[in-house]
């Protein structure tokens, strides 16, 4: 593997800004210092200033792969991914076939192996009917188990109550969920398709599927997990009816029970459906106002532990159906850091905090082996922003398969320069230097 020094650069790390040079070797952080030298490097980047994170890892995207592609595929949210200084995802089992079996789980592995140009790890998924082949899930290895308690993509949804005790009595490793209660889903789409039959619109879908359906669901994760002391991350965090289950008095490292809060919710509310309509569908809704403001209270005093996106994209065509027809889901993973730094410009949040949830919590969170930090001795995922430059979200720079996004027209004021991957100088100012650099990530468990 190359070697590669960066100068001059403002890295931000466990809580401080400090002036650093940084050498990679080996596929790993060799050396921190305030002045180093190194005559025999491959490559030596001037940052000039600008700031050096470690690669945001997204602990819910949906790639779509396999059985979905003409959505998206690995390799091209990956690259977006890459470009947006995601160097770590962890994908869902939702694709087709569902990942509910070991060998299924292995095919996603094999695919990613090939092409993903970002770090990888991949959820088993959790039926009605799969208990056993769950439980044989090796910890080291993947991720987590996701538990759809709420509609999903073929044969997930898991409303059992007997098998949700029995996974969360017997599971030995995180179980991550999409909470929302089902009964009351169905109950208020039919009273809705009652009403607005045809002409219904993406702004019922706050209403649809409301804050008493996140509530009443993940009150019974939550609960699951204080009676069988489950390691429980409740993802997507929607409503601030929620922020009461969860802690903020002891630290993360020691919690069973952590929650997500993903950047659409902060950045979008309800007042956006008249001008994005399905564009903005996802599940759970992006709800009124005030849960936005809350939920980023909740993000700064740690009631919330982590950010990221539920990447999950759908063709344009797809999204432009009637509201009843149209999938749930939007396309975010080549703009969540881009989204942040603008709430750091805002003065809405610290940019030492943005890499605390974006960074260091997930990695902490799941156990990550030796990523997510800058350290000496940890894999080299680290990227280069400029704060003084813009990015402009447009048709002609969306890497997405499905090449559209709810962000079109909106530019940033930050620039992702540089992402390096596992040591690999992936993405530099525009251009991708190399088709392949993600690794498996393992777990310190």
């Amino acid at each position: 593997m190359s070697s590669l020094l960066i100068r001059n650069a403002r890295t931000v790390n466990e809580g401080s800004i400090t002036e650093t040079d940084l050498l990679i070797k080996g596929g790993f952080i060799e050396r921190i210092s305030s002045d180093l030298t190194e005559q025999y490097v491959d490559r030596v980047i001037d940052a000039n200033g600008s700031f050096l994170l470690p690669g945001v890892i997204d602990d819910q995207v949906h790639f779509r792969e396999p059985g979905l592609t003409h959505k998206a595929t690995i390799r091209s949210e990956s690259r977006a991914g890459v470009a947006g200084g995601v160097t770590t995802f962890m994908e869902m089992p939702n694709t087709v076939p569902n990942a509910l079996t070991q060998n299924l789980l292995a095919d996603k592995y094999e695919i990613a192996a090939r092409t993903s140009l970002a770090n990888y790890s991949f959820f088993m998924g959790v039926s009605n009917h799969n208990l056993d082949e769950v439980l044989r899930t090796d910890p080291k290895t993947v991720c987590g188990i996701k538990v759809f308690m709420g509609s999903s993509t073929g044969n997930m949804l898991v409303d059992n109550e007997r098998i949700l005790d029995d996974l969360f009595r017997q599971s030995p490793m995180l179980i991550a969920t999409h909470c929302e209660d089902e009964a009351t889903i169905r109950a208020n789409t039919e009273q809705y398709r009652q009403e607005y039959g045809e002409s219904a619109t993406a702004a019922l879908h706050p209403l649809i599927r409301s804050e008493e359906a996140c509530l009443k669901s993940s009150s019974l994760a939550v609960e699951l997990a204080l009676r069988h002391n489950t390691r429980l991350h409740i993802l997507h965090i929607s409503t601030a009816d929620e922020l009461s289950l969860f802690r903020n008095d002891i630290p993360l490292r020691e919690k069973r029970i952590t929650a997500e809060v993903c950047v659409h919710h902060l950045w979008f509310d309800s007042r956006d459906y008249d001008r994005l309509d399905n564009q903005i569908k996802c599940n759970p809704a992006i709800k009124a106002p005030h849960h936005k403001e809350q939920l980023l209270a909740a993000l700064l005093d740690d009631r919330l532990d982590i950010i990221a996106t539920d990447h999950a994209p759908h063709t344009r065509a797809e999204k432009q159906q009637s509201y009843w027809q149209a999938p749930s889901g939007l396309p975010l993973v080549q703009h969540p850091l881009l989204m942040m730094l603008e709430f750091v410009k805002q003065d809405k949040i610290s940019l030492e905090t943005v890499v605390r949830k974006m960074c260091h919590a997930p990695a902490d969170c799941f156990q990550i082996d030796r990523r997510g930090y800058i350290r000496e001795g940890y894999w080299a995922d680290l990227v280069l922003v400029d704060m003084d430059q813009s990015t402009p979200v447009s048709k002609q720079n969306i890497l997405y398969q499905c090449g559209w996004s709810p962000l079109e027209g909106y530019t940033f004021g930050s620039r992702i320069t540089h992402t390096i991957v596992s040591g690999e100088l992936v993405y530099e100012n525009g251009e991708f230097l190399t088709d392949r650099a993600g690794k498996r990530v393992l777990f310190n468990r």
